[in-house]
Protein backbone atom coordinates (compact mmCIF):
# COMPACT_ATOMS: atom_id res chain seq x y z
CA UNK A 1 0.00 0.00 0.00
CA UNK A 2 0.76 3.63 -0.22
CA UNK A 3 1.39 5.82 2.97
CA UNK A 4 1.11 9.54 2.36
CA UNK A 5 2.04 11.69 5.28
CA UNK A 6 1.93 15.20 5.59
CA UNK A 7 4.38 16.43 8.33
CA UNK A 8 6.90 15.90 6.75
CA UNK A 9 5.33 15.65 3.30
CA UNK A 10 7.00 12.42 2.11
CA UNK A 11 5.44 8.87 0.64
CA UNK A 12 6.29 5.40 1.80
CA UNK A 13 5.35 2.05 0.23
CA UNK A 14 4.40 -0.92 2.94
CA UNK A 15 2.72 -4.17 3.05
CA UNK A 16 -0.60 -4.23 3.70
CA UNK A 17 -2.99 -6.52 5.45
CA UNK A 18 -2.45 -5.00 8.56
CA UNK A 19 -4.55 -2.28 10.71
CA UNK A 20 -4.14 1.33 10.77
CA UNK A 21 -3.35 1.10 14.23
CA UNK A 22 0.12 -1.67 13.28
CA UNK A 23 0.57 1.42 10.27
CA UNK A 24 1.23 4.30 12.63
CA UNK A 25 2.91 2.68 15.36
CA UNK A 26 5.48 1.19 12.49
CA UNK A 27 5.91 4.62 11.69
CA UNK A 28 6.73 6.28 15.32
CA UNK A 29 2.99 8.23 14.91
CA UNK A 30 1.03 8.37 18.03
CA UNK A 31 -2.74 6.95 17.46
CA UNK A 32 -4.43 10.27 19.31
CA UNK A 33 -1.95 12.27 17.37
CA UNK A 34 -3.48 11.30 13.51
CA UNK A 35 -5.83 10.81 11.41
CA UNK A 36 -6.08 7.76 9.02
CA UNK A 37 -7.57 8.51 5.89
CA UNK A 38 -8.11 5.24 3.18
CA UNK A 39 -8.94 5.51 -0.22
CA UNK A 40 -10.59 9.43 0.67
CA UNK A 41 -12.11 7.78 3.87
CA UNK A 42 -11.52 8.42 7.92
CA UNK A 43 -11.27 5.06 9.56
CA UNK A 44 -10.65 3.99 12.49
CA UNK A 45 -7.50 2.50 13.96
CA UNK A 46 -8.85 -1.04 13.85
CA UNK A 47 -9.29 -1.06 9.79
CA UNK A 48 -7.55 -3.62 7.90
CA UNK A 49 -5.98 -1.84 5.30
CA UNK A 50 -5.16 -3.89 2.22
CA UNK A 51 -2.17 -4.18 -0.27
CA UNK A 52 -3.90 -1.94 -2.87
CA UNK A 53 -5.33 0.93 -0.66
CA UNK A 54 -3.72 4.48 -0.77
CA UNK A 55 -3.25 5.70 2.90
CA UNK A 56 -2.56 9.36 4.07
CA UNK A 57 -1.69 9.86 7.51
CA UNK A 58 -2.53 13.53 8.90
CA UNK A 59 -1.79 15.19 11.98
CA UNK A 60 -4.35 15.98 14.46
CA UNK A 61 -4.93 19.95 14.92
CA UNK A 62 -6.45 21.83 17.28
CA UNK A 63 -6.95 25.47 18.22
CA UNK A 64 -8.52 27.96 20.08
Amino acid sequence: MIVRLRQPRREVEMPGGRAAHAVLRDLGLSREGHLVICNGTLVPSDTMLADDDVVEIRPVISGG
